[in-house]
């Protein structure tokens, strides 16, 4: 019978999701401590790829279990597996059920912290230009990616998809004065590679005049690079929400 897993982790200690060869994976994690109490050897599929030190708030991976679980499953995974990495539940499913192309909306926040915190040095990434941003160019140029739907300057180049079409839903920053950090808001029903990071990157370099709108929009409109691309670090990025029709 096939299962959804609903879980979360930390990813500043892995080199993403998917297994590595050399590299400690969340993937290869998950999979062998699920194989310690099974007994045999677990293939696992995630909803998504994450890339080196970024984060899930939500993920699902799917795989097939013959059978009952052993006593306790859940409970005894959770208490092997390390710290940054949390099992929620198991969801039976169908035979034919997909974690990665059966997804039909996924959302990410990102977290920027303006003033430095040792506390928040692998959830967000501490801007210490705080004092030069204008959120409200910032707002702008979150709004202006709703009206496109086709995304070639937010896709790193070294990519093989078929398309870089997008079904874009929300995009939005949301300050937080008490806390001091920003939150970038983005959903739709499929990412490009590094195309979250690249984003925020972009309304940063709006929100501080290293270039405006109208540059945005031009890059938008011919599907052109922007000159001067910056792409934020890793640590600050989280998968916080992904949605299935049977879910």
């Amino acid at each position: 019978m096939r299962y959804f897993a609903e879980m979360a982790y930390n990813g500043a200690a892995y080199h993403g999701w998917q297994q590595q060869p050399h590299s400690a994976s969340v993937q290869e994690t998950v999979a062998g401590k699920m194989a310690l109490i099974l007994g045999r050897p677990v293939e696992i599929t995630g909803c998504g790829r994450t890339d080196a030190g970024v984060h899930a708030s939500q993920y699902y991976f799917h795989f097939d279990q013959e059978g009952d679980f052993p006593a306790s499953f859940l409970s005894r995974l959770n208490r092997i597996l390390p710290a940054d990495i949390a099992i929620y539940r198991f969801i039976p499913v169908a035979d034919e059920a997909h974690a990665r192309f059966d997804a039909v909306h996924r959302a990410y926040d990102y977290y920027i912290t303006l003033r430095k915190d040792p506390f928040k040095q692998q959830t967000s990434y501490y801007y210490p230009f705080a004092d030069k941003i204008d959120l409200g160019a910032m707002q702008a140029a979150a709004a202006l990616l709703l009206h496109y739907d086709i995304f070639y300057p937010f896709c790193k180049s070294d990519t093989d998809v078929k398309t870089m079409r997008c079904d874009l839903r929300q995009a939005e920053w949301v300050r937080d004065e008490e806390k001091h950090l920003l939150r970038f808001h983005i959903a739709s029903d499929r990412f490009l590679r590094g195309m979250v990071r690249l984003i925020v990157g972009m309304c940063l370099s709006v929100g501080t005049g290293q270039y405006g709108l109208d540059a945005v929009k031009e890059a938008l409109e011919n599907q052109t690079r922007l000159g001067k691309s910056l792409s934020v670090p890793p640590e600050g990025l989280f998968l916080s929400e992904v949605r299935y029709a049977y879910i």
